[in-house]
């Protein structure tokens, strides 16, 4: 079964950077595109960056240039970089498969926990 740990989250001044890192594990990693998703409260989750299987990239147009996705197969690990960052920014982060999400066995879709990144001053 799949799983996703979600880890680099924390509190961190406007302007400032964060590194998140997504851990996977229970798939061939390699073989599947990645996305990063948010959701802040009382809204639909949405994908900020995605990257392929091939290592090409796209991103949401809030978070374009100040956003980096990138893999490490050797790692089954997937990175956001995130600079510049802004109070908008502060929700839940979580990974997973892109463009269809990893599914339980029971076929409902699975996410891991998330790491909460919060930009305030």
């Amino acid at each position: 079964q799949v799983q996703l740990v979600e880890t680099g989250g924390g509190l961190v001044q406007p302007g400032g950077s964060l590194r998140l890192s997504c851990a996977t594990s229970g798939r061939v990693f390699s073989i599947y595109g990645m996305g990063w998703y948010r959701q802040a409260p009382g809204k639909q989750r949405e994908l900020v960056a995605s990257i392929t299987s091939g290592a090409t990239t796209n991103y949401a147009d809030s978070v374009k240039g100040r956003f980096t996705i990138s893999r490490v197969n050797a790692k089954n690990t997937v990175y956001l970089q995130m600079n510049s960052l802004k109070p908008e920014d502060t929700t839940v982060y979580y990974c997973n498969s892109f463009p269809n999400v990893f599914a339980n066995p029971d076929g409902m879709d699975y996410w891991g926990k998330g790491t909460l990144v919060t930009v305030s001053s």
